[in-house]
């Protein structure tokens, strides 16, 4: 007669020939052990959710703050070009210029002996929108500033410098308007 599978199995060496096991016993254990590794990857996997929602928030959060400084910058840039629009003085035709720095540049602008006159004491600034240069009064002008500072152009200042002693030219000042 023909040996059953597991007399086979026993006589090829491949299983062991021990009693089985009691039916609850192992299965038990190993429901046990499965249940809390399962309890221990919901954990986790709880943790990695609710930290995956903390970035998304406070990235949200960032993203929302680099929108409104974007948008605020937009609306000062739009009150700079009307501030500029609505007090600018008229442009005046002429061969005489106003030299003054931007940067790193020597820039012109049109004038007449009174704007220069106004310029050099003060009473006007230049403003600059869009690559073009203005010129509005000094309240205007710190109005300008206050929501942008690039926006005016600051006036030409030589640092006072006192003439040596022994300087043979000290009486003999070179004013700042001399046209050649």
């Amino acid at each position: 007669m023909s040996l059953s599978l597991r007399d086979q199995l026993v006589a090829a060496g491949l299983v062991k020939d021990k009693p089985p096991e009691k039916h609850g016993e192992k299965r038990g254990k190993d429901q046990r052990q499965q249940a809390k590794d399962r309890a221990r990857q919901l954990a986790e996997q709880k943790a990695a959710a609710e930290k995956a929602a903390a970035a998304k928030a406070a990235r949200d959060q960032e993203l929302n703050r680099q929108r409104e400084q974007s948008m605020g910058r937009k609306a000062r840039m739009v009150q700079v070009k009307q501030l500029i629009e609505q007090n600018r003085l008229p442009k005046v035709d002429g061969d005489d210029y106003y030299n003054f720095i931007d940067g790193k540049k020597v820039r012109r602008i049109a004038v007449d002996a009174g704007l220069r006159a106004r310029l050099i004491r003060g009473e006007l600034l230049i403003a600059r929108y869009e690559g073009r240069y203005d010129l509005v009064p000094n309240a205007i002008g710190e109005r300008i500033r206050e929501r942008d500072e690039r926006s005016v152009v600051t006036p030409n200042t030589a640092p006072e410098t006192a003439p040596a002693v022994d300087d043979p030219y000290k009486d003999f000042v070179v004013p700042d308007d001399l046209k050649w």
